[in-house]
């Protein structure tokens, strides 16, 4: 495991996403110097790591859900789990999903299989994507309680299954896919995945493209990690319109989540930061390494506080789950 999660960082590391992405977008909002001015949005209070976890377990948080009782469900990637962390800080293992029989290593671009984006519906079921270069096991997976996971949707094994989100009104989930550049749906009660939108704005420049994605206010947004941008597109009657960049100059974005006013923070993963993005895609940041951070990989928020999964894909020395307060001024 030690060996994967080295091999890990140096293709990371290799394909620059410590250094700023080649993005082909003019900033959404630019000074005088051609920079993004910080914004006026939510600074933190000094922040706690709640959990360490262990990276020689492949114990790597890529992404992150919080159920209304406190409990946060993750799903650690080189580990190819899903579990349950409780207020407490205990770490239970919910699901962990067999290794392909090469053991992952045409999974794209990574070389290890790995559970990515994960929902929580209100009845308690959870879904959650698994990467792993396989035909037979890429895909969408349910996990209901007290039941072995079971894949809903076959996914491509040429592609890298990342973000997933639940639009609740039309049942359906949209699901990123950071090699293949696209946007997926399937259905609440599972079937074959269709594309929803291939824009080049979601194509990935070098690593990975479109990453996170959440569903808000009538439209899908998502990030990319290569071009370094939030994007937002409108939902047209199921149909996806015109993409519309909201906010640039994002190094290394990873996963996202909005606050009650519809702020977003963002995980930023190779700068090691954690930044908040106002309503006119101004930035300011929110958390640094000096907080804790080891490559943020995703956050969730509810009311004034967030918590930050962080996976340690470079760092590869503390992964850890960390709760920060936000306040507005």
């Amino acid at each position: 495991m030690r060996r994967r999660i080295r091999t890990l960082a140096v293709a990371v590391a290799a394909v620059g996403v410590l250094a700023a992405p080649a993005t082909q977008m003019a900033p959404a909002v630019a000074g005088p110097s051609g920079t993004v001015p910080a914004a006026t949005g939510p600074s933190t209070l000094p922040a706690r790591i709640a959990v360490h976890f262990d990276p020689t377990t492949g114990q790597l948080p890529e992404n992150i859900v919080w159920a209304p009782d406190g409990t946060a469900y993750l799903t650690f990637a080189a580990a190819r789990q899903v579990v349950a962390v409780d207020p407490a800080g205990r770490t239970r293992v919910l699901a962990t999903l067999p290794a392909p029989a090469d053991g992952g290593v045409h999974t794209p671009v990574l070389g290890f299989a790995l559970t990515t984006g994960i929902v929580r519906t209100g009845d308690g079921t959870l879904y959650f994507l698994y990467a792993s270069g396989d035909a037979a096991s890429t895909g969408l997976y349910r996990l209901t309680p007290g039941q072995p996971p079971r894949r809903i949707a076959a996914l491509p094994a040429t592609g890298l299954p990342n973000g997933l989100a639940l639009d609740p009104t039309g049942r359906t989930f949209y699901l990123t896919d950071s090699v293949l550049g696209t946007i997926s749906t399937v259905p609440l009660a599972g079937g074959p995945a269709r594309i929803w939108s291939s824009a080049s704005a979601l194509a990935a420049t070098g690593f990975l493209g479109v990453n996170g994605v959440k569903v808000r206010g009538g439209a899908v947004w998502v990030t990319n990690l290569d071009q370094g941008t939030l994007l937002r597109i409108p939902l047209r009657q199921g149909r996806p319109g015109a993409v519309e960049v909201r906010a640039t100059g994002l190094v290394g974005i990873d996963d996202f989540a909005f606050t009650a006013d519809g702020r977003v923070v963002a995980a930023l993963n190779g700068p090691n930061t954690v930044v908040g993005i106002d309503h006119d895609g101004r930035t300011r940041t929110l958390l640094t390494g000096a907080d804790g951070l080891q490559n943020p990989t995703s956050v969730a928020v509810r009311g004034h506080t967030v918590l930050v999964a962080s996976a340690a894909y470079v760092t590869a020395t503390d992964p850890n789950l960390i709760v920060a307060t936000l306040r507005h001024r």
